[in-house]
């Protein structure tokens, strides 16, 4: 794609988004996507902004340096306070390849605060991991699960950075459990926590999904499998909440299990269930394009019934606009379910 042709798709995506900015920007929001190249002319290209921060990140081949140039030049006309990085992930793994220098490179290291409906979180373009420490399509979910929670108890699993906990706190959470196992990610949300004031009501548990949810749910997790030991794994009392909010990778393996979005969402659905209580809701997502929504809708429908957790709702959560779907059919799926 040539660099003019890449002003003028930003040009194009930013008259899209003008109803949705304007809405964003009413809420005390500053970070939004600016352009979702897979559905507006540019495949394996995205830019973000995330306050005075704008993120520009390749996957399927590197950009050139006429294109970053032209990037920058837009900035500067639209976003003129924004500092722009790019990220080449196009490699195997997803990782970030490219080395920079300058200006660029100070502003790839800065750690920044951007804001989403007025709640701070911490942003840095470049870390130890490789994705953006608040995913923006997610945005829908917490401002979703912040509706409900209020004067209730919360479990965030597969936490991340815990955006999803620190929006449920904010919004009046009695109590805000985040699950994650990489602790660099909880370390992130525990300084959010700290940056809303709202530490004294969330927790962060460092474990493996599965041995978390088999110990919330009343169950006993085997310290030996198939004449293995198991990893040491935190202790955990039964406990059943208000609000549970599962939010898995597409594939990940454990010693204690396997996450797999495709084959087998009961795995994670069956011991989530049993730890909502009764008339409690659980939002679920699952962000696999391959995935149809109604199929996955009648898998979530079966395995609750298999539980004795019938669904009494299931209401559709749809990402916002600067997330467009040409089908209307998003990767990205998340249910609210009344249990």
């Amino acid at each position: 794609m040539g660099p003019t042709r890449r002003g003028d798709i930003l040009d194009l995506a930013r008259a899209r988004r003008r109803p949705l900015l304007a809405r964003l920007h009413e809420e005390r929001t500053d970070c939004y996507r600016l352009l979702h190249g897979t559905q507006e002319g540019a495949p394996g290209i995205t830019l973000d902004r995330y306050g005075d921060l704008a993120l520009l990140q390749s996957f399927h081949a590197p950009v050139d340096t006429g294109e970053v140039e032209i990037t920058t030049e837009w900035l500067s006309e639209h976003y003129p306070a924004v500092d722009l990085v790019y990220n080449d992930r196009s490699q195997a793994g997803s990782r970030i390849s490219n080395r920079l220098d300058g200006p660029m490179a100070l502003a790839a290291t800065a750690e920044r605060t951007s804001l989403e409906r007025g709640i701070r979180y911490l942003i840095r373009a470049r870390h130890r991991g490789q994705d953006p420490w608040l995913f923006l399509d997610l945005r829908a979910l917490r401002r979703a699960v912040a509706a409900d929670a209020d004067q209730r108890a919360v479990l965030n699993l597969c936490a991340y950075t815990c955006g999803v906990g620190i929006a449920a706190a904010v919004a009046g959470a009695t109590r805000v459990l985040n699950v994650d196992f990489a602790s660099s990610s909880l370390g992130v949300g525990r300084a959010n926590a700290r940056l809303n004031e709202v530490h004294r009501v969330c927790a962060e548990l460092h474990s493996d999904l599965f041995p978390a949810l088999r110990q919330l749910g009343g169950h006993r997790q085997p310290m030996m499998n198939r004449g293995r030991r198991l990893p040491n794994f935190p202790k955990l009392a039964a406990e059943r909440f208000d609000v549970v909010v599962l939010d898995p990778p597409r594939l990940a393996k454990s010693p204690f299990g396997v996450v797999d979005l495709v084959r087998d969402y009961q795995s994670l659905l069956k011991p989530a269930l049993a730890v909502v209580a009764d008339d409690g809701l659980l939002f679920c997502t699952n962000n696999v394009a391959a995935v149809g929504e109604a199929a996955w809708h009648d898998v979530v429908r079966r395995c609750a019934i298999k539980q004795g957790r019938a669904i009494k709702a299931l209401d559709v959560i749809r990402p916002d606009d600067d997330f467009p779907s040409q089908d209307g059919r998003p990767p990205l799926k998340i249910v609210r379910l009344e249990v």
